[in-house]
């Protein structure tokens, strides 16, 4: 039986009033299928079975809760699928919104059917094996007669088969047991907030299944169950690394030092390998030590400070501790499971923080010794053995940081699928030492981030759009470019007082490319540092398509500078050359040089070639027969086009669906268009379920994938209009101008400025942009905010009476239909790009036309008589675009349409 998406789910929720995760963040699918009962105090009280089935939990609520007796049937009302992050959901839902109540995770761990899943639950006739903590056996679900045909409830009837795990005439005594199998906590606990929530979960990369991650509970537990969301930063341990504690000694000392300047790691592009190394995850939080001497506790910062009073639950956990010195991180899970700085910033902001972990992951003093000439395979083994020396029946926010022993690129593409900041590599052979060493500690990011110091924000009719931010270079601030998204509601409510009390008269940028003053720039004193996420550095220096995580507190902003990488030579020893963090330059700061496979003589030309670290196959195999040069345009020059003005594109297609026109002959053989993953999919595009299709879209969001796209000779890039992660939400809005054959391009150009002049006229900003042909596209970004936000009917309902008004005042220019007998002589108002799963081809990307033309980015001032599209292809783009300042302020531009729709509406009763 096909898989019911997450549209009900979703529907009947409110997230920003719930905890409930929003199926938003992936979680992947289990090698084993995952189940999980939850007990759940709503209007009444009844236990939430979910099976793990097609990427979602298959959910039936059994009103009297599972009986062990084989004579006693069990209503089960089968409800909406559920998303797989659910599984680790524990908590109160809001009175008022749907399911109201407290929610148990009363048992969990792996079912198995009988037979084909997707034919007994059509047949209504459903037998599956349970083995969880508190459920095992074999089981059945009915599907009453009555409903077999269908009707407003499915209603099943959930039986226990006789097997050495029955208990007749016993139906309810596993009932009585009021204990989460994740947290220990009673409902009552659990409805008063008491107490902790479930325990994180460890990844564990299998040998069996390369890169493919899936969650296990923790060790220790008698019967372990699955987690079934990417919660954390715990990593499992591969069994063959020494993870069983032996006694070890160190130098003995007469006190604890106050605090030991940690040992901080070397950022590198790829991870070392060999048996000599482990990988942990890299946790997004911020690195402390916990020292406890005498039954007292204290958390210092990286740089010495004292923040004690800012993790209380912390620091009276650690008190019970033995005298030690551990070196940790402090770490917040958002709504999906996953390590989140800007919850912990939240957290931190509300004095909420008795759900924050402390994840331990190495020790550097105990037993009255100092251990840090040991390895570190003793010094966690010592650690291990300290912390599960804790009370079992005290919940502890103190955590063991395990480690893999297994293929670093596995383990970091791992991290990258579940979106995860990255992974570090240690060596297990390696004493402690303090600094940055360039041997024995080496992260690597799943995708570029930096800390940067604020020197200013701007604003837009009162509202907060962007910081302005920059890096120490040769003893001054230099300026590197704006920080325009990752600013939710609740972010800016914290950021703005800090920022307005950091007010300055002048500028604390200076260099050539230092902003000038403008009415909406606000400087600041550069005191704050900020952590952000980036697509790439340019070769000005500036960063591209910078998103805000968060403001850091244990960091002075004088220490701010560019963090440079270093490229593993040799993955044995992890010998290292610099590298800046972009991955585009070499230790000398000069462009890196792509790296080509060896060939035979004969050819002399390469049959691969490395581009962005994707192998290019046949390099030479020609795309276009003519790049508007007289030469062909070759599936290597894609890839480097690509490479060029990734950075520049991906703005504009990360976090949407998109769709790619495939030509593997070149533009003279059989092209087709693919939206969804097929077979041998490469792992550099991120993969999105949308609701209403099973099968999961592709996915652009980082520069990589576009190698992974030109390998895969993929032309043309067609990305949905959607809000980033929002696929329900416009925005941006298209208006195609399709001129009819005998339409010359000088009128096409007239008709975008008139376009352009009615929207500035309802509010809006819009951008003009080639589309490789005859038209013109006109794009105008739509606010994101909660207020603002417009779903789909709302936008194509606006780009139509824009375009009816439009078609009404110039009947003889313009048209709103595609009747190709009235076409003549005029231009087509195509609106229909304006709908939820209409695509429109991507700034910047190429055209499988003649000519290897692009769609070209233009500023206004271009678009005038003379304009020339031909002009724009993969040959001349790149440096155009580099040059030019067209949609430089594109995202400073997002408006709500709400207001736009109102003086629309006005305009068309006139």
């Amino acid at each position: 039986m096909p898989s019911d998406d997450l549209a009900r789910y979703k529907a009947k929720r409110d997230f920003s009033k719930t905890a409930e995760p929003s199926g938003e963040s992936g979680v992947a699918s289990s090698p084993r299928l995952r189940f999980v009962i939850q007990k759940h105090a709503a209007t009444r009280l009844h236990y939430d079975l979910r099976l793990e089935l097609d990427g979602v939990f298959k959910s039936w609520a059994v009103t009297r809760g599972p009986s062990l007796d084989p004579h006693d049937k069990r209503l089960a009302v089968e409800v909406e699928d559920h998303p797989l992050a659910y599984g680790d959901f524990e908590g109160t839902i809001a009175r008022g919104q749907y399911g109201g109540g407290s929610v148990q995770l009363w048992d969990r761990g792996y079912w198995q059917p009988e037979g084909s899943p997707e034919t007994a639950l059509k047949s209504g006739d459903f037998k599956f094996q349970l083995d969880g903590q508190r459920l095992h056996g074999s089981w059945v679900l009915v599907r009453m007669k009555h409903d077999r045909n269908g009707g407003k409830r499915t209603n099943w009837l959930l039986i226990k088969h006789r097997d050495e795990w029955a208990r007749e005439g016993d139906a309810d005594a596993l009932l009585a047991e009021d204990r989460s199998v994740a947290s220990g906590r009673a409902m009552a606990e659990i409805a008063a907030g008491k107490g902790r929530g479930p325990k994180p979960f460890m990844l564990d990369t299998r040998k069996s299944a390369k890169a493919d991650a899936v969650w296990n509970s923790n060790r220790g537990d008698s019967a372990p169950a699955p987690s079934t969301s990417a919660t954390t930063a715990n990593i499992a341990a591969d069994k063959a690394t020494p993870a069983t504690a032996k006694k070890v000694a160190g130098m003995k000392v007469k006190a604890l030092p106050e605090f030991v300047a940690p040992q901080l790691c070397r950022l590198a592009n790829r991870p070392p390998s060999g048996d000599e190394w482990v990988h942990e995850i890299k946790l997004d939080g911020y690195r402390l030590q916990l020292r406890i001497e005498h039954g007292r506790a204290s958390l210092r910062t990286r740089k010495g400070l004292n923040w004690t009073g800012k993790f209380p639950e912390i620091a009276q956990a650690a008190a019970r501790l033995p005298d030690a010195i551990i070196d940790g991180e402090v770490v917040a899970a958002n709504s999906g499971g996953l390590p989140d700085f800007a919850a912990l910033q939240a957290a931190l902001s509300n004095g909420a923080t008795d759900d924050l972990i402390f994840y331990a992951f190495d020790l550097l003093f105990a037993g009255g010794a100092d251990l840090r000439e040991l390895t570190l395979a003793d010094r966690k083994a010592h650690l291990e053995t300290m912390l599960a020396a804790q009370s079992e029946d005290v919940p502890t926010p103190i955590h063991y940081v395990e480690h893999l022993h297994a293929s670093g690129d596995d383990i970091l593409e791992s991290a990258r699928q579940m979106s995860l900041e990255g992974i570090v590599s240690k060596r297990l052979d390696a004493p402690y030492r303090s600094g940055r060493t360039a041997s024995s500690w080496i992260k690597v990011k799943c995708r570029p981030g930096q800390e940067v110091v604020v020197g200013a924000w701007t604003d837009t009719a009162g509202h907060f759009r962007s910081l302005l931010v920059g890096v120490h270079r040769d003893g001054h601030l230099a300026y590197a470019g704006r920080v325009g998204t990752g600013f939710g509601q609740d972010v800016v409510e914290r950021i703005l007082p800090r920022l307005k009390a950091l007010a300055a008269a002048e500028s604390p940028f200076s260099g050539d490319n230092a902003p000038r003053p403008q009415s909406n720039i606000h400087w600041v004193k550069p005191e704050l540092v900020a952590e952000i996420e980036f697509s790439n550095w340019t070769e000005g220096g500036m960063v591209r398509a910078a998103s805000f995580k968060g403001l850091r507190e244990d960091k002075p902003a004088a220490e701010i500078t560019i963090e440079q990488s270093a490229a593993v030579k040799d993955a044995g020893t992890a010998g290292l050359t610099s590298r800046t963090d972009s991955g585009l330059t070499n230790g000398d700061n000069k462009p890196s040089q792509r790296k080509e496979v060896t060939v035979s003589p004969a050819s002399q030309k390469p049959k691969e070639v490395m581009v962005l670290e994707v192998t290019i196959s046949n390099p030479e195999k020609a795309m276009w027969p003519d790049g508007g040069d007289g030469k062909p345009v070759t599936k290597l020059d894609l890839a480097h086009y690509y490479e060029a003005v990734g950075p520049w594109m991906i703005t504009h297609l990360k976090g949407r669906p998109c769709s790619i026109i495939r030509a593997p002959d070149g533009i003279g053989g059989e092209q087709f268009f693919q939206r969804h993953a097929m077979p041998g999919t490469s792992k550099l595009l991120e993969l999105t379920t949308v609701s209403g299709d099973r099968k999961p879209y592709l996915q652009i969001d980082r520069v990589e994938g576009l190698a992974a796209i030109a390998q895969v000779a993929g032309l043309e890039l067609h990305p949905w209009n959607c809000q980033p992660g929002q696929p329900d939400v416009a925005g941006r809005l298209v208006f195609d101008l399709d001129p009819a054959p005998d339409v010359d391009f000088a009128t096409v150009v007239e008709s975008a400025r008139e376009v352009k002049d009615r929207l500035e006229a309802l509010g809006l900003i819009c951008f003009c942009k080639t589309t490789g042909g005859k038209g013109i596209h006109v794009v105008t970004p739509l606010a994101a905010g909660k207020k603002d936000a417009v779903g789909w009917t709302e936008a194509k309902a606006f780009a139509r009476e824009v375009c009816l008004q439009m078609a009404a005042d110039s009947p003889a220019r313009y048209l709103i239909n595609m009747s190709k007998k009235e076409r003549t002589g005029k231009i087509f108002l195509d609106y229909l790009r304006n709908d939820r799963m209409s695509t429109a081809v991507a700034p910047l990307s190429p055209r499988a036309r003649e000519g290897a033309t692009v769609s070209m980015p233009v500023s206004w001032s271009q678009v005038r008589a003379g304009l020339d599209p031909r002009r724009f292809t993969i040959r001349t783009a790149p440096a155009l675009i580099k040059k030019s300042a067209a949609w430089k302020d594109y995202c400073e531009a997002e408006r709500p349409l709400g207001a736009a729709q109102k003086r629309l509406s006005k305009g068309s009763r006139k």
